[in-house]
């Protein structure tokens, strides 16, 4: 018996991938390495990460800054509306158009305590992710971007209610929902066939995690919510001390997830890259995507 050659990929794929803002010199290092080695796969956009409570407002506006001067690449800024008020969002919002950037991505945002911590709106400021959409949008030309929650989001009494916020989101003028990263495709399909049913007309986006550490992974996933199949599990097991091994069976863990997906429709993919661009990239090739790399005119 002979393996019959897959169907080729379609050529309209499009991807774009988050980062975060570097706390010291050689994590600003390994972001930029990532930033060079990602940019010639021509994301639709990049996205910077925001600290629970705004608490790193001032890196990431500079790492978005510098991405709008260096680099061809698109930037959207992530932006929460916890513990600051309007006018003080808003001038954020302002500081970030004149940068030239023309993409936020709107949350709620972690109280600066953290995930976990009891969520207060602050007095003067937007009290909703939504408020926050339509106040963006009142401030300039922006293109929004939201959340959205397959196994919906840890504070929602039920899945109804879930909707409802993504809904009043899209009301609100949000342009794309991207979704929290997921491990079992189908909580997304089950989640767009209820998105769809509740005729909320939005882009969703999956979110993609990469596995490169599972023990921080599943961590990660027990703060938000999200579920980890038992066969995650013992596929990474024993590679503790395995990191060659490890980054192996990763490769083959997202290109599985990604691969199904977009058997199944999905054409535009959204990967949180934890500043390490080696698995991601892996993806993207599975997809099908190849660098482009600028050439000088007059050669």
């Amino acid at each position: 018996m002979t393996q019959q050659d897959p169907k080729p990929l379609a050529p309209d794929f499009s991807v774009s991938f988050e980062f975060f803002p570097p706390k010291n010199e050689a994590m600003e290092r390994t972001l930029w390495r990532s930033i060079e080695r990602l940019a010639p796969l021509q994301p639709k956009f990049v996205s910077v990460t925001y600290g629970a409570g705004g608490s790193t407002r001032e890196r990431t506006h500079n790492v978005v800054a510098r991405i709008v001067r260096e680099t061809p690449l698109r930037p959207a800024a992530h932006l929460t509306c916890v513990g600051a008020s309007c006018d003080e969002v808003d001038e954020v919002v302002r500081l970030y158009h004149e940068a030239g950037v023309r993409h936020i991505v709107a949350l709620r945002g972690d109280p600066a305590e953290g995930v976990g911590a009891c969520y207060a709106p602050h007095a003067q400021g937007y009290q909703t992710t939504a408020d926050l959409v339509a106040g963006i949008k009142r401030v300039g030309d922006f293109e929004v971007s939201v959340s959205a929650y397959p196994e919906k989001h840890p504070e929602s009494p039920d899945v109804d209610a879930d909707l409802d916020v993504l809904e009043a989101k899209v009301d609100a003028g949000a342009d794309r929902a991207i979704t929290q990263f997921f491990f079992s495709n189908e909580h997304f399909y089950r989640y767009r066939d209820r998105v769809a049913a509740r005729g909320i007309d939005v882009d969703l986006v999956p979110g993609i995690l990469p596995i490169s550490n599972f023990a921080q992974v599943k961590k990660f996933a027990g703060m938000c919510g999200a579920s980890v199949p038992d066969f995650l599990g013992e596929r990474f097991e024993g590679l503790d001390e395995d990191p060659e091994t490890r980054q192996l069976v990763a490769a083959g863990v997202v290109a599985e997830q990604i691969l199904d997906l977009a058997a199944n429709g999905v054409k535009e993919f959204h990967f949180y890259t934890l500043n390490k661009a080696e698995l991601s990239y892996a993806a993207c090739h599975m997809l099908g995507l190849r660098p482009h790399f600028a050439t000088d005119a007059a050669a």
